[in-house]
């Protein structure tokens, strides 16, 4: 592609050297970089992309973007300077790969918890619908029915624009993504046109990523402030800080709630393990998902879904076929009526709501055993707080590794410990090996107990060290229950 159509509508502040050559690829990691690629230098939490523009020259690039002009550059090569080469690296992305977003209806969904659940129900629902549809996701990226393999909550800027071209060319109709609170910051979306936005809840999480919640809020709020007047906004009526998110939001706002009457709203009428009776807008409806949370996701969902064009009765019809997400209330039923759960709860709002729901649905006196951690290298603040939660809404409590990366497990441990209650810290047990201690979970569980089984869900590694090892809650399970048959 040549240098000048990857260039439109891109503000520079200098230029240096020819525009009329042609581009092979824009490239922000030097190591792949090849000849005649277009090398953006971005700064990175870990590295600064600036050290590596010579490297970059050497492997072959001819044009550079970045923040600072470097000295003694050979009048061959073409230097761009730009106020932001994170936010220019996504802009550029859009336009190389012919700015695939504005071809498909592109929703985003942005919060602390239940983004992988609505994005990945959308997309599951208008599949069902007979849209072929792309999905963006923490467990799984989908190009219509083909599989991507996920390693972020939203992936960089080359792969977005990668992914969505694919999309296009697939011939999807839909795209649903989540959006993280990094992908915000890093200007990661930028260069995507959204259709809709949906806001799910903001709790206590990434404060190691940014320091207050003042600036965590902030940064979800800027995704809003960004949406076109053609769009839509979805916000949980029941969080406190929702109407935050829509102060400037120039897109038409609607409303979701389980307590207040608003544009989107439900009340659950019978619930078990497998199934909830709701009454949606005033309809009546069987769903296969459990729990409060999940109830609110389905009204995001709900509401998408027919601001996106499907009739209330499609909507209603293929809402009640849609089964779990993947290591989300995913339940594992044992002999003796035990019941597993597994689920990725990880912040302290999350395991709230799954303990929440798993005392509700507790009529016979059983116990609830929890099983967590915490991850490594990351915000250490919300350790003792679930620790708190646990011992509140559990029977028995162990501790364990979740993905302790580069800490040791044992002061993770430690560190959700010291929020236990005196009085909670008899039920409760310390067990570094995550299998060690789901297997002494489900051995001192008695019939018609619950084991929770937290922070991982769809995760199938454990990160030691820096490096991944093969791990699953699931196959965990699977393999301790088979050994006892």
């Amino acid at each position: 592609m040549t240098l000048n159509k990857i260039l439109e509508n891109i503000d520079f502040k200098t230029i240096q050297g020819s525009l009329d050559k042609t581009v092979h690829t824009v490239i922000f990691d030097s190591r792949q970089v090849t000849k005649d690629d277009l090398f953006v230098a971005v700064r990175g939490t870990i590295t600064d992309g600036h050290q590596y523009i010579e490297t970059a020259i050497t492997k072959g690039a001819t044009t550079i973007v970045c923040e600072e002009v470097p000295e003694n550059i050979n009048q061959d090569i073409t230097i761009l300077q730009v106020p932001d080469s994170g936010k220019a690296l996504s802009l550029l992305a859009a336009n190389f790969y012919g700015n695939p977003s504005r071809e498909m209806k592109v929703v985003g969904v942005t919060g602390t918890n239940g983004k992988t659940t609505i994005a990945t129900l959308l997309y599951n629902l208008f599949e069902k619908a007979g849209y072929k549809s792309g999905l963006l996701s923490t467990v799984e990226n989908y190009i219509h029915t083909a599989v991507i393999p996920s390693t972020h909550t939203t992936p960089d800027p080359i792969q977005i624009q990668s992914l969505m071209r694919q999309m296009v060319e697939t011939g999807c109709d839909y795209c649903f993504m989540e959006v993280s609170s990094h992908a915000i910051k890093q200007e990661r979306i930028a260069g995507i046109d959204f259709n809709g936005g949906i806001f799910t809840n903001i709790t206590h999480d990434h404060l190691d990523y940014h320091k207050t919640f003042k600036d965590y809020l902030y940064t979800k709020k800027r995704f809003f402030d960004d949406l076109p007047q053609t769009a839509f906004a979805i916000i949980n009526n029941d969080d406190i800080n929702s109407k935050i998110m829509v102060q400037n939001c120039r897109a038409k706002t609607y409303s979701y709630s389980l307590f207040s009457p608003v544009d989107f709203h439900a009340k659950i009428l019978q619930t078990d393990f497998t199934a909830t009776h709701i009454l949606l807008n005033n309809r009546e409806v069987w769903v296969k998902l459990i729990g409060k949370f999940n109830i609110a996701n389905l009204l995001a969902i709900y509401g998408a879904a027919t601001l996106l064009g499907l009739s209330e009765e499609e909507t209603l019809l293929h809402l009640s076929e849609l089964n779990p997400v993947k290591g989300r209330m995913e339940t594992i039923l044992l002999k003796d009526n035990k019941t597993v759960v597994i689920d990725y709860a990880h912040t302290p709002d999350a395991l709230k709501n799954i303990l929440e729901v798993l005392n509700d649905i507790e009529t016979k006196g059983e116990n609830i055993i929890t099983v967590f951690g915490a991850g490594g290298n990351r915000d250490k603040t919300k350790r003792p707080e679930m620790g708190e939660i646990a011992a509140k809404l559990s029977s028995k409590i162990i501790i364990t590794s979740d993905n302790p990366r580069n800490e040791n497990p044992e002061t993770i441990i430690e560190d959700i410990f010291a929020g236990i209650p005196i009085e909670k810290r008899k039920n409760t047990l310390t067990i570094t090996d995550r299998k060690s201690a789901i297997k002494t979970a489900i051995m001192m569980a008695n019939e018609n107990d619950i084991i929770l089984i937290a922070g991982k869900g769809h995760e199938d590694y454990q990160e030691i060290k820096g490096v991944k090892h093969h791990f699953s809650d699931k196959e965990t399970v699977e393999e301790i229950i088979n050994l006892e048959s």
